[in-house]
């Protein structure tokens, strides 16, 4: 259940400058913040070259350890893979809500790592026709789960009950023997 409003906040167009890493001279070509990489998936593993996001599987990556403002940080990332990808700008109002759905749950995903798991280390988001994946790893032992029962009315505790109305799936990889996890969540491609 997404919301649609008639104007997009925040989701004018690729920032000139700021936490977006494009600062004109010297920009990364694909608008990229330093730090991170386009990381294309080889073909024979059903990946395409790097201008081809609708029929191939685009990957990116974004190095959150020890970065600060690190929410508004990975939200102009994935605002920038939307626009590359074709995402953005929305042309309708279906199209604007699945934006704006995949960035209402990367904030979410990195601010639980924030406050429930030392911080997140990194932002992984990943895209081919039908779906986009977001993967935000952290250090912290916790598992994350909705709170139940959910109460609309009370402050705080909604963020793994949004990511769970959003996402077509949702879950959490842990790595035997490694600290920390992996919380990554689907949604579907606007129509």
């Amino acid at each position: 259940m997404s919301t649609t409003r008639s104007y997009s906040p925040g989701d004018r167009g690729p920032e000139p400058s700021g936490a977006s890493g494009a600062s004109g001279e010297g920009a990364p070509a694909t608008g990229e913040p330093a730090g991170s990489a386009a990381l294309p998936v080889p073909p024979e593993q059903g990946g395409a070259a790097p201008s081809a996001p609708p029929g191939g599987r685009q990957v990116r990556r974004l190095d959150l350890d020890g970065a600060s403002g690190v929410v508004p940080l990975a939200r102009d990332f994935t605002r920038q893979a939307l626009y590359a990808w074709g995402w953005l700008p929305a042309t309708t109002a279906d199209q604007r809500a699945a934006a704006e759905d995949v960035l209402l749950v990367v904030s979410e995903l990195v601010t639980n790592a924030c406050l429930h798991a030392e911080g997140p280390d990194e932002l992984w988001v990943t895209c081919d026709r039908k779906v986009i994946r977001l993967e935000v790893s952290d250090r912290g032992t916790g598992q994350p789960a909705p709170r139940t029962p959910h109460r609309a009315g009370r402050p705080g505790g909604h963020g793994m009950f949004i990511v769970q109305r959003l996402c077509l799936d949702w879950g959490v990889v842990r790595t035997p023997g490694v600290a920390g996890k992996t919380v990554w969540a689907e949604l579907g491609a606007p129509a």
